[in-house]
């Protein structure tokens, strides 16, 4: 019998020091994700290794501000402790520009957390620069709440 590994982006959220996600609720919002939301692009990219989930890069397609020209943010990119080291990662992210260069989107931008330096090592390997010039906010849903009161 084979043993099923639980949901990735359960293993994504301890990874990312957040608290632990119940299965079944990642499910429902995965096939809602996947299904109701967005069906004219994809929102994920997932990485296979016999037949299961090792690596997933999550995006958003955004259209031009004043340069004109079109970008994908990558929300998150996460490969499973069992696969890192093994190319899934630099997969996934040639998958993710090859996608790019075939729809003419001019560039990837992305975050990774300060503490990350194994994302960090990865990204700038790959060619990424780090960018001064940006700040990065959030607004929290309690911001929001605050935000949309009339």
């Amino acid at each position: 019998m084979r043993r099923h590994s639980p949901p990735v982006l359960c293993e994504m959220a301890v990874h990312y020091r957040q608290p632990p996600l119940d299965a079944s609720q990642v499910l429902s919002a995965a096939q809602k994700w996947l299904g109701d939301e967005s069906p004219s692009y994809p929102h994920f990219a997932l990485a296979f290794v016999d037949g299961e989930v090792c690596g997933l890069a999550s995006v958003a397609i955004a259209h031009p501000g004043i340069d004109l020209e079109r970008l994908l943010f990558l929300k998150d990119l996460f490969v499973r402790d069992t696969a890192r080291d093994d190319g899934v990662g630099r997969a996934l992210m040639a998958f993710l520009a090859g996608n790019c260069m075939r729809e003419g989107i001019g560039r990837i931008d992305l975050t990774t957390e300060d503490w990350n330096e194994g994302a960090l090592r990865f990204y700038v390997g790959l060619g990424a620069e780090r960018q001064g010039q940006k700040v990065f906010l959030r607004l929290s849903s309690e911001a929001l709440k605050a935000i949309a009161k009339p």
